[in-house]
C-alpha cells in the first residue's frame, strides 16, 4: 500500500505542488528517499527518525521509500521534514492516511520533535488554497500563511501536536492572519533644511512611481532625502502587500509573525555583487530589486556601482520584472520598484565649488557620471540638482511642510490613478502607462504640444524620454487636480529632465 500527502517546492514566487508518495516493503530495513532530493532534503531522514524517537515511536523494521513526485523537479530545503514524518506516521498506521492525503504540510523538524519556522510560507498557503487543502506548517509561520484566507491553515509548535490534530484528538484551531505594526516613521521633510525643489521631485516621484537621479557634492542631503521617501508614500494595498510579502517570504524576511503594510525601503552597498542586486546565487534567490518590489530601491555613490550591475538595470526599470536564467531552470520575479539614485557632481564632489574646484574640471565630472551609460540615464524621469547647504541655513528653525501633508496630496494622486486605470489590472501608476493609454491620459493641449515639440527639437529628446515627459506631467497635473495635461505642467517636468544631464 502507497500513502500519499502533499508539500511544495518553490520555483521563483511559485510553489509547485509535490507529491509525498511512502511505501513500505518487507526486506532490510532502510530508509531512502528518491525523487531529486538535495543534501538537506536527504538528512532530513535522521532528522524524522530522531523526532519519532523523542515521541516514542519506533520506524518499522521494513524497507521504507518515499518519492517526491514529479521526480524530475529539483527538492531543496528543509521544509521537507514534516511532511516526510506525516507519510512515514500514515503508512505504519499512527496517523489516518485519508487524512493526510487532504493536507500540504511544510516544516522542518527538530530532534527533540518541535516544528522550526521555514521560508515561503505564504507561497506554500496559495498553492494549498488552490488544490482546495488545508496547510500544516510551524506556529511561528501561521500568522503569516494564514493571510491568503481562501483555505484553512492550522499552525502547530511540534509534531506531536501536528499528530494529535490528525488524529482529531486534539484538534487546532485555524491560525489567524497577523501585521506587523510598524512604529510612526520618524524621519520627517521637516528636519531637511532648504532642498525645495528636491522636495519636490519626492512627492512627484512618489505620486506617479517616478524614477529618481539626484546629483550634489557629499552633503547635501541627497541620503537624508531618500530616507524620507518612504514616508510619504502611501501603505500597501492588500494586494500589493501579499505580492510583496511573498517575495519576503521566499527570502526569510518575514519573521515577526505577520506581513506588513509598509512599503520596503532597500539600500543595498555599491559593492553588491549582480547575484545581490538581480537575484541568483543557490536556489535562483530574489534579489534586491524583487526585494524593492512595490517599494523604493536606493542606490547611493550610483556611479561606484559595477558597470555590468548597472546595466542589468535596464529591463527591469522598463518591464516590471526580471528573469533569473538557469541551466535547468527560468524564474521570473515581479520587481516594479521606484529607484531613487544619488552620485557625486565628479570623484571629489566638489565639481561646482569654487573654493574647491578640481584642477581637473570640467572633465572629471564627465568622466565621473560617464560611468553611467546614456541609455539607463535616459530611464530617469527626474534628474535634479541638489546644491550644497550653507551653514547659516542649518540654524534656521525647520520650516517647510510635513511628510503628512505631503503624503496627503500623494494619497489623493494615487486615488486618482486607481480610478483611472480601474479597468487595466496590469497598470497601477502613471509610470507603468504606455501606448494608447498614454495618449489617452495624457495627451497636451495645443500649447503644451508646440513646447514639447519645441524642447524635442531642441534638446534632441529621445521616444523614451517624449513618453517619459508624457508621463511625468500627467502625474504633476494630478498633483494639481487638473484633469488635463497643460503648459506649465510640461514645462516642470521638462526642467526635471534637462537637470543635471
Amino acid at each position: 500500500m502507497v500513502v500519499k500527502t502533499y508539500t511544495v517546492a518553490f520555483e521563483g514566487v511559485e510553489a509547485r505542488l509535490v507529491e509525498v508518495q511512502c511505501a513500505l516493503a518487507p526486506g532490510m530495513p532502510g530508509f531512502a528517499i528518491v525523487g531529486l532530493p538535495d543534501k538537506a532534503v536527504s538528512e532530513a531522514r535522521e532528522r524524522v527518525r530522531a523526532a519519532l524517537a523523542a515521541l516514542s515511536i519506533a520506524l518499522p523494521m521494513k524497507k521504507i521509500t518515499i518519492n517526491l513526485s514529479p521526480a524530475d523537479l529539483p527538492k531543496e530545503g528543509s521544509h521537507f521534514d514534516l511532511p516526510l514524518a506525516l507519510a512515514v506516521l500514515a503508512a505504519t498506521g499512527i496517523v489516518p492516511p485519508e487524512e493526510v492525503e487532504t493536507v500540504v504540510s511544510i516544516g522542518e523538524l527538530s530532534l527533540d520533535g518541535r516544528l522550526i519556522a521555514v521560508t515561503g510560507a505564504l507561497p506554500a498557503a496559495m498553492t494549498a488554497a488552490a488544490q482546495d487543502c488545508a496547510l500544516i506548517c510551524p506556529k511561528s509561520c501561521g500568522a503569516e500563511a494564514a493571510w491568503v484566507g481562501a483555505g484553512s491553515v492550522f499552525a502547530p509548535s511540534s509534531l506531536g501536536e501536528a499528530i494529535r490534530h490528525l488524529t482529531q484528538a486534539s484538534p487546532l484551531p485555524p491560525a489567524t492572519p497577523g501585521e506587523v505594526a510598524v512604529a510612526t516613521q520618524p524621519r520627517d521633510l521637516r528636519d531637511v533644511k532648504g532642498q525645495e525643489r528636491a522636495k519636490r521631485a519626492l512627492e512627484i516621484a512618489a505620486a506617479g512611481r517616478h524614477h529618481l537621479m539626484m546629483v550634489g557634492p557629499p552633503g547635501a542631503g541627497k541620503s537624508m532625502l531618500a530616507a524620507r521617501l518612504p514616508g510619504i508614500l502611501p501603505p500597501l494595498s492588500p494586494a500589493e502587500a501579499l505580492e510583496t510579502s511573498m517575495i519576503h517570504s521566499l527570502s526569510g524576511l518575514l519573521s515577526e509573525g505577520g506581513i506588513s503594510r509598509t512599503r520596503p525601503y532597500r539600500e543595498p552597498h555599491h559593492t553588491a555583487s549582480m547575484a545581490a542586486m538581480i537575484g541568483g546565487g543557490r536556489g535562483a534567490r530574489p534579489g534586491e530589486v524583487s526585494l524593492a518590489h512595490n517599494g523604493v530601491l536606493f542606490m547611493d555613490e550610483f556611479p561606484e556601482f559595477p558597470r555590468a550591475v548597472l546595466e542589468t538595470l535596464r529591463q527591469p526599470i522598463e518591464t516590471g520584472e526580471v528573469v533569473v536564467a538557469r541551466a535547468n531552470a527560468h524564474i521570473r520575479y515581479p520587481c516594479r520598484f521606484l529607484l531613487v539614485a544619488a552620485a557625486n557632481p565628479c570623484r571629489c564632489g566638489y565639481l561646482g565649488d569654487a573654493a574647491r574646484a578640481c584642477a581637473k574640471a570640467p572633465q572629471c565630472g564627465a568622466d565621473y557620471l560617464g560611468r553611467v551609460s546614456g541609455p539607463l540615464m535616459d530611464r530617469f524621469d527626474l534628474r535634479i540638482e541638489v546644491p550644497a547647504v550653507s551653514f547659516t541655513d542649518l540654524d534656521l528653525p525647520s520650516a517647510g511642510e510635513s511628510s503628512a501633508s505631503v503624503a496627503e496630496r500623494v494619497a489623493r494622486a494615487r486615488a486618482v490613478q486607481a480610478a483611472r486605470f480601474a479597468d487595466h489590472p496590469k497598470l497601477r501608476v502613471n509610470a507603468e502607462a504606455d501606448g494608447a493609454i498614454l495618449e489617452q491620459i495624457a495627451t497636451p493641449d495645443a500649447e503644451g504640444r508646440a513646447l514639447l515639440t519645441r524642447a524635442a527639437d531642441r534638446f534632441g529628446l529621445s521616444a523614451r524620454a517624449y513618453h517619459r515627459l508624457l508621463r511625468t506631467a500627467r502625474t504633476i497635473a494630478d498633483l494639481d487636480g487638473s484633469e488635463a495635461v497643460r503648459a506649465p505642467h510640461l514645462a516642470e517636468a521638462i526642467s526635471y529632465r534637462l537637470s543635471a544631464a
